[in-house]
């Protein structure tokens, strides 16, 4: 998909949102981020916005799961959500990284992301079209919560930065996340995990 049709997509995604919401996930935890409040974001971000922010878990509203497997079942990796603090008139930025190949409770390294960062209140998102502008340097995943029958949640720990720019559905912004590093959630369940494909006799 080209990046004109992505950000055309983009635009209509937010057009049929509720006015003040550029919320990505109904779905988000609304209390903290980490039963053990140990969850964190670091950004950098330089450009048409320039932003360093430093958040701390009771700050944080946290989701993740795994998303949609590709080919031959093969793993597509996570998205992790983190919104920081309202900062007035419901406004709030969050991030959102798509971190590719990571399979439950996996570790890795060198993983290519996609990142959006969105403006909830304002109607204004950046987003990277893609996941060859990010890097994840170090990832690491650590279960630390079941929620009864096969579900799980785990801490997961990323460091990262982007050389490539996000930008606006108009392309008329662009802003660079120069550095990550968070400590969020993913939830894993039942149907995310797959039995391997046995062999051809």
């Amino acid at each position: 998909m080209s990046d004109r049709v992505t950000a055309s997509l983009l635009a209509l995604a937010l057009a049929a949102m509720p006015a003040g919401s550029t919320s990505p996930s109904p779905t988000i935890r609304t209390s903290g981020c980490l039963a053990a409040g140990d969850g964190y974001l670091r950004a950098r971000v330089r450009g048409a916005i320039d932003l360093d922010l430093d958040w701390k878990d009771a700050q944080m509203q946290c989701d993740g799961a795994p998303r949609p497997r590709g080919e031959n079942n093969k793993s597509s990796g996570v998205r992790v959500t983190i919104g920081g603090p309202l900062r007035g008139n419901a406004r709030r930025i969050r991030l959102v990284f798509g971190i590719s190949g990571l399979d439950e409770g996996a570790s890795g390294a060198t993983l290519r992301t996609n990142v959006t960062l969105f403006f909830e209140g304002e109607n204004r998102v950046f987003a990277t079209l893609g996941d060859d502008k990010c890097t994840t340097d170090s990832v690491t995943q650590n279960r630390v919560e079941s929620l009864g029958g096969e579900r799980a949640i785990y801490r997961i720990v990323a460091r990262g930065f982007c050389i490539g720019p996000a930008s606006n559905p108009a392309g008329t912004e662009r802003v660079v996340i120069t550095s990550f590093d968070f400590a969020g959630r993913v939830e894993f369940g039942d149907d995310d995990r797959h039995e391997p494909t046995p062999p051809h006799p």
